[in-house]
């Protein structure tokens, strides 16, 4: 019997160029945007349901945080210039383009949300902007996800179906964490409840992406993107489980916010990481490509 030969392109060179964003960038980027989208959703339902402390972290975190997403975008791309080129047309059909007029209003309206309600001017123009950046915290808190699985990058593009779900879920349990970690225990039995949701779809969403996409699910599985995967899951069990007492106990609400927190980034760059692995080796461009053929042949 002769061994199965071992799957090889030409030269043993990849077929596909390694995704060009930089490191720790782009997964910073993708983050920092979850959070201050979650952040200013959260924002905006504290403020209606009474809850000033919680309203004003949610503000801050959402302004910070899309700040700072936008600083880790520009870095990535070098100049400011080219962000501001990206905005000169909105193309419906690409989601960079609308990637960028996600985050670029959504970014006036949180720093205007929370620049009013710290310095108390402007307050009706100031509400209004945080309602309008609530609004869109969702699609902030998604867009990211998507523009990853419209690449070639084999990993992200099988599991387009998955990753906005997968980000959907880890936002909010970092919006949640942010909010634990610095809101009065009075306040937070909402952020409870919305963590231990984000968690539940994360932590499901997370197993499909691992074991439901086929030969694209190793990735995910294997090497550095596994390992940071793994503990992703694991935080995001801590953090629910350490979630649970935060209304009694402030001591476990830091230490839930904190595993939430970390987790949200452990899950932004083994994504990442998973995605650069299955450009770098061939097999996960042509062998789902020939199973695809072939299950269209039968």
């Amino acid at each position: 019997m002769v061994e199965p030969a071992e799957f090889s392109s030409y030269y043993g060179r990849p077929i596909l160029k390694e995704p060009a964003w930089k490191q720790p960038d782009v997964p910073l980027y993708l983050f920092l945007g979850g959070l201050a989208g979650s952040s200013a959703t959260i924002a905006s339902l504290a403020g209606l349901t009474g809850r000033p402390s919680l309203a004003r972290i949610g503000r801050l975190a959402a302004a910070g945080g899309a700040s700072a997403s936008v600083v880790a975008l520009i870095h990535d791309l070098g100049r400011p210039a080219r962000f501001l080129h990206m905005l000169r047309v909105l193309k419906p059909t690409s989601p960079l383009s609308v990637g960028s007029w996600i985050l670029a209003p959504f970014s006036g309206l949180a720093a205007v949300s929370a620049g009013s309600a710290e310095t108390g001017l402007l307050r009706p123009a100031g509400k209004l902007a945080g309602a309008a950046a609530g609004v869109l915290g969702p699609a902030m808190c998604t867009y990211t996800a998507v523009l990853l699985a419209d690449t070639a990058t084999p990993s992200w593009h099988e599991a387009r179906r998955h990753l906005p779900f997968l980000f959907a879920g880890s936002a909010v349990t970092s919006g949640a964490g942010l909010a634990l970690l610095a809101a009065p225990k009075s306040e937070v039995a909402p952020v409870v409840r919305a963590g231990l949701a984000g968690a539940a779809a994360e932590l499901a969403v997370a197993h499909q992406v691992e074991h439901g996409l086929g030969l694209v699910s190793e990735p995910y599985r294997e090497g550095r993107a596994g390992k940071l995967l793994k503990a992703a899951r694991g935080l995001t069990a801590a953090g629910a489980a350490l979630s649970l007492a935060a209304t009694r106990s402030k001591a476990a609400a830091v230490a839930g916010g904190a595993a939430y927190l970390a987790a949200g980034l452990c899950t932004r760059f083994g994504v990442y990481q998973a995605g650069v692995a299955s450009a770098k080796d061939p097999k996960y461009v042509v062998l789902p490509q020939k199973a695809r053929k072939a299950a269209r042949e039968q």
